[in-house]
């Protein structure tokens, strides 16, 4: 099992040092937000794109890919009532595949709850007709370049579209392409209030990703996460992608966070067979 973490805990960090830090402590992988870089990534040139994919390489940290793809630039929006916000969402998400390739990323996580919520006024099937629209054309620009977007349920209190594991399956079925997947996210699968095996199972086919974190918004073992039944999901599924750390509670500080949680995935998965 690879285990990664999300950098904006690393806030006020330089890059380079992350990646020295996340080498020490023997992570294989970070999953990079790209407002933390820049507020737009088409203003970040080919030599800082090199140099990021130098700094993955040198330190034997694989750039994962790419999540919170739109925090910024402001007024994105993939299920938005007018045409030309949706045409400008999927514009720059399609610079997002192309700079996850330029550094070396494969995966795109599509979380951003507030860009995709179905709006006041706006049907649940207009949503959807436009979500999968959008979609379907910036999988087929990932998979020209080799990337994966991945769609993730997120937990009701913080977005009305895309709840579940169910409602994330049929979009992938809907979009029906290799390059559109699925992410498990720990604590957004305690909302649907069913066993974490039955979710993971149910999404088994299509998961290529998967965020590692608790009930309290910290790290992997800091909750109540019964992570012994993800263990053996996972195991049962034959998952062989990342365990990434994405944590929304930075108050122990990113030194202790990252290594208490790279401490307790190791020990879930590594030490328990």
């Amino acid at each position: 099992m690879r285990f990664s973490i999300c950098n904006e805990l690393f806030e006020g960090w330089k890059l380079e040092d992350v990646f020295s830090f996340l080498a020490d402590l023997g992570y294989d992988g970070i999953e990079i937000a790209p407002f933390t870089l820049s507020d737009d990534v088409r203003k970040i040139d080919k030599g800082e794109r090199l140099r990021i994919r130098e700094l993955s390489e040198t330190h034997n940290v694989k750039i994962v890919g790419l999540h919170w793809l739109l925090v910024t630039p402001k007024g994105l929006h993939i299920t938005h009532p007018d045409p030309l916000v949706r045409k400008k969402t999927q514009d720059y998400l399609v610079e997002l595949i192309k700079f996850n390739s330029d550094i070396g990323g494969t995966v795109l996580v599509f979380g951003s709850p507030k860009q995709r919520d179905v709006l006041e006024g706006v049907s649940r099937e207009s949503a959807w007709k436009w979500a999968v629209e959008g979609f379907k054309r910036c999988s087929k620009v990932a998979d020209d370049v080799g990337c994966i977007i991945t769609i993730e349920p997120l937990a009701r209190h913080l977005t009305n579209f895309i709840n579940t594991v169910d409602e994330a399956v049929k979009l992938i079925e809907d979009v029906n392409s290799d390059a559109f997947k699925l992410i498990l996210d720990v604590y957004s699968m305690t909302d649907e209030k069913r066993p974490y095996s039955d979710i993971i199972r149910r999404g088994a086919k299509y998961l290529v990703h998967f965020h590692a974190n608790d009930t309290n918004g910290l790290g992997p073992g800091f909750g109540e996460a019964n992570y012994q039944e993800i263990v053996d999901a996972l195991r049962s599924i034959q998952y062989k992608g990342y365990l990434s750390v994405e944590v929304f509670d930075f108050s122990l500080g990113a030194r202790y966070i990252a290594s208490k949680s790279l401490e307790n995935l190791k020990n879930l998965f590594c030490l328990n067979v």
